[in-house]
């Protein structure tokens, strides 16, 4: 079967030149069939850094968009999207107290907005921890989400969410509360009970099922690009082979894949995608 031409987007990836393969990784994506990413801000762990303030966060966001410029040079679209990993909260609480810990985070979501409001970024990231915590954490947590809703309404831009695996309905009065649209809070591997725009696993098998419902839906690999953990989540490759794979397969439409890899994320992140 020919390969249709339309886009393939990854909705989230990493790319690291220091600790993982770097350009490599993302040559594998474009050799794929791979032609749109949205690549995402890692945690401040993975450049040694313990923040202080919000502005110790900046070397990650410059060192993001620096890499999405040397992945454009290859022929590829990067869309970034930048924010503060909400796991962050439970490692900095061992070094500050919460109140401080949450401090920080907030700020370095508001340095991330600013990024979004001269372009050089398309989308805050923020959320909470995917495992068990107290409920003073959650709280803080929340109020940190609370803060990057906001911005995100201010800079009429999406929010890409990492949290607890499930439907997070919470999040849709979050996000009204603060004057964002729900549609425009994409949870980051997405489960099907999402009210939220979900990002699925490449791999997902409720894909097919979801594309003849008519589902608005995006597909990533959340490639960690680390070389401790090679091919974590999955490869950088995967969204493309998917994609292809279930087009062979006659699971999904061209025009499943062309609302998956265009459509829907042109319309939550506000980006031209196209061929």
């Amino acid at each position: 079967m020919k390969r249709p031409s339309i886009p393939v987007t990854d909705d989230h990836i990493h790319i690291d030149p220091v600790n993982g393969r770097g350009l490599e990784a993302a040559k594998d994506f474009l050799r794929a069939g791979g032609s749109h990413l949205f690549l995402v801000s890692k945690p401040t762990s993975s450049f040694g850094i313990t923040p202080g303030k919000g502005s110790d966060i900046v070397r990650v966001f410059e060192d993001t968009i620096s890499i999405g410029e040397r992945i454009r040079e290859l022929g590829l679209s990067v869309h970034v999207i930048l924010g503060v990993h909400p796991a962050e909260i439970t490692r900095l609480i061992e070094y500050y107290p919460l109140d401080r810990v949450e401090k920080i985070m907030k700020e370095g979501i508001s340095l991330a907005a600013e990024y979004v409001a001269t372009g050089r970024a398309v989308a805050l990231k923020s959320g909470r921890p995917h495992y068990e915590i107290g409920p003073d954490v959650l709280e803080a947590s929340n109020r940190v989400l609370s803060h990057a809703f906001s911005l995100a309404a201010a800079r009429d831009c999406a929010v890409q969410v990492h949290a607890e695996s499930g439907p997070c309905t919470d999040m849709v009065a979050m996000a009204e509360s603060a004057g964002l649209l729900p549609w425009r809070v994409v949870k980051h591997y997405a489960t099907p009970d999402t009210p939220l725009t979900p990002s699925f696993i490449a791999t997902h098998p409720d894909i097919p099922g979801l594309c003849r419902e008519g589902r608005a839906l995006t597909m990533e690999s959340d490639y960690m690009d680390e070389n401790s953990r090679p091919g974590a989540v999955i490869g950088p490759k995967s969204v493309p082979r998917a994609t292809f794979r279930l087009l062979e397969q006659g699971v999904i439409s061209e025009e499943d894949a062309y609302r998956i890899h265009a459509e829907t994320p042109s319309r939550v992140y506000g980006v031209d995608i196209s061929c």
